[in-house]
Parts: C-alpha cells; sequence; structure tokens
C-alpha cells in the first residue's frame, strides 16, 4: 500500500491546518464510506417509515372504536325488545355477517345467549404454537415497533373463567353509567380484539361484543412488508450505485496519488501519471492536469539542472582566464606584458561580475513575477521613455532608433519594471547587430487581443533553423568585431520569460518590409483602456 499523502507536510497536513477542527473527523473518512454514507442516508429516512406505520395502525384502531361503540349500539337498539326467540335470531345473524362473537348477560350480570354457542363461531384466533418463521419475524418487529415508538402497552385477550358480566370491566362500567364502553386487548400473535359493552333496553341487561380486528394486523404487516421489501431493493441498488461510483472515482484518484507519490519521492523517473483518455468528466480533467503538471514539473527540474551546468562552464572560463593572467603576472617583467595582462584580469572581473548578475536575475526572475501584482500601463509610453532616455545616455552606438505606433494607447497588464527590461534587451540585441550609424526599428501595433512590439535590425539576419536557440540560457552568436566576453547569452532568454509570464509571446520573424536583419516580435494581450 502506498504511504499516506499526508506525511512530511503533504495535503492532508495543509488541509487539517486550514479547515475547521469540527470537519477534521468528517475528512479523515474515506471517499468510499462518505459516498455510501450520502446515498444510504435518505433510505435510513425511508426505512425509518416502517416505524412511522404505528400511526398508521392507530387510525385504524381509532376508526374500528367508532365503528364497534356503532355496532354495539345499533344491535343493542334491535335486541331491546325483542323476544327471545328474535334475540338469539339476531345474535347468530349480526355474529355471522359482521364476524363477530355477540354475548347477552341479563339483570343479573348472568350469561344467557352467546352467538357461539347458537351456531358455528364467525372466527377463530390463531394457535401461536403453529406460527412459522414469517409470522415470528413479523410479531417480533412488531415488538420492536411498539419499542421505539414508546406505545402505550396492551393487555393481553384472555377469556374469563366466569360466565358473569362481573368479569367484563366494560360491561361493569356500561351497566353503572348506562353508555356503551370499549376495549382494547391483544391475541398473543398482535391482532388486535376489540370488546364493545352496551346496555340492552331498560331492565339491565347488556350486550358484549368482540371482535377480532386480523384486518387491522394484515393490513399493517402488509403495509410494512411492501415498503421493507421497497427499502431493501433501493438499499441493495443504492450500495451496489455507490460501490460502482466509489470505484469509478476512488480507484483512478488513488492511482493518480501513487504515481504523484513516486514523482515526489523521486522514484521510478521515468513514471507515467496516467492522463485517463477515456475519462471526459472531472476525474479525467483532474488526471489530465496532474500528468501536465507532472511533466511541467520535470521539465523544470530539468531546465534547473541544465542550466547549474551551463553555469558552472560559463564561469569555469573567464575563472580559467583571469587565473592564467594572474598566474603570469608573478613572471612577468615587462610593463608592457603586465599591463596586457592586468587588462585581461580586469576584463575577466567584469564579464564574471556581469555574468553572476545575469545568472541572479534569471534565477530569480521568475520567482518574483509569481509574487508581482500586475498594472496597467501603456506600452506606447514606456517604449517612447526606453528609447529617449537610451538616446540622452547615448548607449546606442550611433544607432539611430526610430519609433512607429498607432494614434492612442496600446494598454496591456504587467510589471512595469520587467516589461522595460525586455524591451532593453530587444534594443541591446538590435544595436549589437546593428553596422555603424545604421537604424533599428520599432513599431507598435494594436488589434482585438494583442498588443505587439516589433525591433528590426540590419544585421544579418536570424536563420531559420536557429530562430529558436537565440532564446536558450547562454546562447551567443555574436557578430563580427565585438569584443568577447560582453554579453552572457542570458538577454533574450530571460526576455522570453518575462513575456511568457504576462502570458505573451516573443518569438524571432522575418522583416515587415522584406529588408535584411532580424526582427524580434513581442506580443502582449490587450486590454481595453479604462474610460473615467
Amino acid at each position: 500500500m502506498a504511504e499516506p499523502y499526508s506525511q512530511n507536510g503533504d495535503l492532508a497536513a495543509l488541509s487539517a491546518d486550514t479547515d475547521p477542527v469540527r470537519f477534521n473527523w468528517f475528512r479523515s473518512i474515506s471517499l468510499t464510506a462518505r459516498i455510501l454514507a450520502v446515498n444510504l442516508l435518505p433510505l435510513a429516512f425511508l426505512g425509518g417509515g416502517i416505524f412511522y406505520l404505528d400511526g398508521y395502525r392507530a387510525q385504524l384502531l381509532d376508526e374500528r372504536y367508532k365503528l364497534a361503540r356503532i355496532e354495539a349500539q345499533i344491535t343493542a337498539e334491535a335486541l331491546a325488545g325483542a323476544t327471545r326467540e328474535r334475540q338469539e335470531a339476531l345474535l347468530i345473524q349480526i355474529g355471522k355477517e359482521q364476524k363477530m362473537r355477540l354475548r347477552m348477560f341479563d339483570a343479573e350480570g348472568n350469561l344467557w345467549a352467546d352467538s357461539f354457542a347458537l351456531d358455528e363461531p364467525s372466527f377463530s384466533f390463531a394457535d401461536t404454537s403453529r406460527d412459522d418463521w414469517s409470522q415470528k419475524f413479523a410479531q417480533t418487529l412488531d415488538k420492536i415497533v411498539d419499542t421505539v415508538v414508546s406505545a402505550e402497552p396492551v393487555p393481553d385477550y384472555i377469556e374469563p373463567e366466569s360466565d358473569t358480566a362481573d368479569a367484563w370491566p366494560e360491561l361493569v362500567r356500561a351497566r353503572e353509567e348506562g353508555v356503551s364502553q370499549i376495549e382494547l386487548r391483544d391475541w398473543p400473535d398482535g391482532t388486535p380484539v376489540i370488546t364493545a359493552a352496551a346496555p340492552v333496553g331498560l331492565i339491565g341487561a347488556t350486550l358484549l361484543t368482540t371482535r377480532n380486528a386480523v384486518d387491522i394486523t394484515e393490513a399493517v404487516r402488509s403495509a410494512r412488508s411492501t415498503l421493507g421489501i421497497a427499502v431493501l431493493l433501493a438499499l441493495t441498488g443504492s450500495i451496489l450505485l455507490s460501490l460502482y461510483m466509489a470505484r469509478t472515482i476512488v480507484g483512478p484518484l488513488r492511482t493518480l496519488s501513487k504515481a504523484a507519490i513516486r514523482v515526489r519521492l523521486g522514484r521510478e523517473r521515468g513514471v507515467e501519471v496516467p492522463r485517463l483518455p477515456d475519462r471526459h468528466d472531472e476525474i479525467g480533467l483532474l488526471a489530465r492536469a496532474v500528468s501536465d503538471m507532472t511533466e511541467a514539473l520535470r521539465e523544470r527540474i530539468d531546465a534547473v539542472e541544465h542550466f547549474a551546468a551551463d553555469v558552472a562552464h560559463e564561469i569555469k572560463n573567464p575563472l580559467a582566464s583571469l587565473r592564467s593572467a594572474i598566474e603570469s603576472l608573478a613572471r612577468v617583467d615587462d610593463p608592457e606584458l603586465r599591463k596586457q595582462l592586468t587588462d585581461i584580469a580586469s576584463h575577466d572581473v567584469r564579464r564574471l561580475d556581469r555574468l553572476i548578475t545575469e545568472i541572479a536575475d534569471a534565477s530569480r526572475i521568475d520567482a518574483e513575477l509569481s509574487r508581482a501584482t500586475f498594472e496597467e500601463m501603456d506600452l506606447t509610453a514606456i517604449t517612447k521613455a526606453i528609447i529617449d532616455r537610451r538616446a540622452y545616455r547615448s548607449v546606442n552606438d550611433e544607432r539611430r532608433v526610430e519609433l512607429s505606433h498607432p494614434i492612442g494607447k496600446a494598454m496591456v497588464r504587467g510589471v512595469p519594471e520587467r516589461l522595460e527590461r525586455v524591451i532593453e534587451n530587444l534594443l541591446d540585441n538590435a544595436v549589437s547587430f546593428s553596422p555603424p550609424s545604421g537604424v533599428i526599428s520599432a513599431a507598435i501595433s494594436v488589434d482585438d487581443t494583442c498588443v505587439s512590439l516589433t525591433v528590426s535590425d540590419q544585421g544579418q539576419g536570424i536563420p531559420a533553423d536557429a530562430r529558436e536557440k537565440i532564446f536558450t540560457r547562454f546562447h551567443s552568436d555574436r557578430p563580427d568585431g565585438e569584443d568577447f566576453g560582453n554579453h552572457s547569452g542570458l538577454g533574450l532568454a530571460i526576455a522570453r520569460t518575462i513575456a511568457d509570464a504576462h502570458d505573451g509571446t516573443l518569438t524571432a520573424i522575418d522583416r515587415p518590409d522584406g529588408q535584411d536583419g532580424a526582427c524580434l516580435l513581442l506580443r502582449l494581450p490587450r486590454i481595453s483602456p479604462r474610460v473615467f
């Protein structure tokens, strides 16, 4: 298993420092677990509906209470004043039609008529000793639901041993209060048993009805089973989909993480960060971004290594010359020769100083530009100021610089000092290659998106196959007659680095007028000038 990405102060540690502490526990959970949790949470609420079906059961019981009370009252009114034979016939008929057990008690509370004794019973209670696993599971679920919702305990239904009215509390209350009474009990299998007592006539007789509300139990359990199956199917589908999503997301992320760790540790330099070309989603974008970033990092590391080797090589040359001159001074007595050696040493020192300054500037320029604040500026005004300043200081060696530009401002965004450095380097390069009393042409043009600056000289020009080499560090192809060591070969390389940092380009092209000579083109994104 790859080492965690949070070691040695990596991204996870940074996240822990910047994120609120209260979220750290959540961020420590794996992405797979989070996907599962997010997808399963709604199902958990749906599953909770199984428990809240108790409200559905309570509503059914409430309706059945009302029905039982009405049935008892209507039956009692029908029995009042009827002959005994008629009462017995009504007890049998109503018991069969309504699937109830009806019992009549006289004024002394003695049982004198029972629909189950007069005819075949219209219902029977379930024998719990023969329940199968599904029935036992349903009964257990009923008990769990009652416990979760804190349902009121319901007494068990037990047939009293005595056949008198005093054995039934609801009958006692009905006789004392003269109104119908309802009582709820449970059969051992969880089925509600509803009894209703009502006075019959004015002679003290009472009626007791008993209903086995097995339909309520069946309706609630059927609803629970349907909901449970739906939740189970949805749960299975959600888990499979979550695992699929986790595999399509977490798998590539782990692959990218392992590759990034190997790159970070410097192992397997040739390791390829997968680009996932078949993925057109955010994971694919991330993979390609990480791959491009890794490639850019490798190029930067290679450039640094090459730069260090080039620096060592470039410094060794003047150092060797300086060492040779100094060592020779001790053995030379001729004043003229000693002066030549002293001049060589002084030249080498200046060359080293210039080289070290250019190298230091080239090394820090990227970091400085990454932190710099860009400003809006007029490239025409900057170029004019530089040309005037160079003419005043006479640094063009009798070359004349001519500037052409459109009317109005050529607005760009950048760091003024750095863009001035680019223009200075382009003009220095043109001065070096232009013949004495030559003309250097600078031209600024503006289109919808870019501001362009071209600097053209009247030298020999740049061959097409060498136009990219001139921007490499320490490349120095100087004109004939120029003192050796006056240029470090970093000027154009620094200029291109600054142009790239400003989202621009610096290239070598043919002169627009078709004449001989080199032409360097700087292009920068244009911005519209602000109107105040």
